[in-house]
């Protein structure tokens, strides 16, 4: 797994040029545009699920969850807050409705009886396979004209975009779920 490690110490001379570069209005209409295409590449990347996700009354918070219990069975609920960055009221609603209608199911721990352990139900793993096809259609399209290293770049940029303190975090979350199935 790699790590990312932010220095505190002095910046390089790299790292000066880096900063001067910054600074340059060429460099500020780039970090616009990049801006501006992160709202639109959101916006359809999400759309596409979005459509079918109404259908069964869905919203964006029921993919996130479905997402992740899918991705990583037997994941905590507590967890699941950590990783979403929701709290327990707007999840209880969103949980509450994928339960009831059997996309997913919770368990208790088997070490812990506290603990509440979520999968995905063979209706919500069908339901996830087709809002994923829907979503690796359109990354792969994306990545079919940059090749393998303009992919790791794209990988490396949105991994750095990440909040300083959580990549690690979020990710130890998800793997301590005993699923590596998480490339990184």
């Amino acid at each position: 797994m790699t790590d990312i490690n932010f220095s505190t110490s002095s910046p390089e001379p790299d790292s000066r040029a880096a900063d001067a570069r910054a600074n340059d209005p060429a460099h500020a209409d780039l970090r616009w545009d990049i801006i501006e295409l992160l709202f639109f590449a959101y916006r359809d990347f999400v759309g596409d699920a979005d459509h079918e996700l109404e259908a069964f009354g869905f919203g964006r918070a029921h993919h996130r969850v479905l997402h992740f219990v899918h991705r990583y069975p037997g994941l905590k609920v507590a967890d699941l807050l950590d990783v979403l960055r929701i709290t327990k009221q707007s999840l209880g609603r969103v949980l509450k409705q994928l339960l009831d209608e059997g996309y997913i199911l919770q368990r208790t721990g088997n070490d812990d009886r506290r603990q509440r352990l979520l999968f995905a139900t063979p209706k919500g793993e069908a339901l996830v396979g087709k809002l994923a096809g829907l979503q690796t259609d359109r990354i792969t399209r994306a990545l079919g004209d940059i090749g393998p290293d303009g992919a790791d770049t794209v990988r490396r940029f949105l991994r750095a975009m990440i909040d300083r303190d959580d990549p690690d975090k979020v990710l130890a979350t998800i793997l301590a779920t005993g699923s590596a199935t998480a490339k990184d």
